[in-house]
């Protein structure tokens, strides 16, 4: 399981102070629920933005690092604007991404986001290759939000969608480093800490 040291390390100095305390201790509370080096991410099926059927673990995590968020279309809140954050780490990643690290957001409601309605949220927002936008039943995207540590203990924060939209789990699969960042973070801090999991060192 992740430890404290790793998960400082892992986020650097990513404005914590500017997202404020309830952020940081949800990065912290989070970082500790989920991905230990026992546990076994689900093989979850999942539609792409582009129509494609694929495997959570086998199709997308296997053997890469990635970044992973969860958002949904009809969110007016912080979605948007995570979103026009995580781009421009796309756009920082430059040719990496898609081949080196590859992003994937999940969408906290599937019932209404259709492959369709994703692949029209991707292209509103200029999304370039390497970033796969996701949906699939109902009951799997619940499982995979508990697996990949998008929860919280407290049953009433959990049961709010926006809480699950503010937070970016960054891994590295091949050498189970996983961490979490801020969505909101300095796209220069997201970017050094999906480096820091890429890296093959350990600790």
């Amino acid at each position: 399981m992740n430890t404290r040291r790793e998960l400082l390390l892992g986020m650097g100095s990513l404005g914590v102070a500017a997202l404020g305390l309830q952020a940081w201790r949800g990065a912290q509370a989070q970082s500790q629920l989920a991905l230990s080096t026992n546990q076994r991410i689900p093989n979850t099926p999942l539609v792409t933005h582009e129509g494609k059927e694929v495997r959570f673990y086998d199709d997308l995590v296997r053997g890469k690092v990635v970044a992973i968020n969860m958002m949904y279309v009809a969110c007016a809140d912080i979605c948007s604007t995570a979103t026009a954050n995580l781009r421009r780490v796309q756009q920082l990643l430059g040719a990496r991404a898609g081949r080196d690290v590859f992003m994937y957001s999940l969408t906290l409601q599937p019932e209404l986001d259709t492959p369709e309605l994703l692949k029209a949220y991707a292209e509103l927002h200029r999304v370039d290759p390497g970033w796969l936008f996701l949906t699939g039943a109902s009951a799997d995207i619940e499982e995979l939000r508990y697996s990949l540590g998008f929860s919280d203990p407290d049953p009433l924060v959990d049961s709010d969608q926006t809480t699950h939209t503010g937070m970016l789990r960054v891994g590295n699969d091949a050498f189970q480093r996983w961490t979490m960042a801020p969505a909101l973070a300095e796209p220069r801090q997201i970017l050094a800490t999906i480096n820091h999991v890429s890296r093959t060192l350990t600790f």
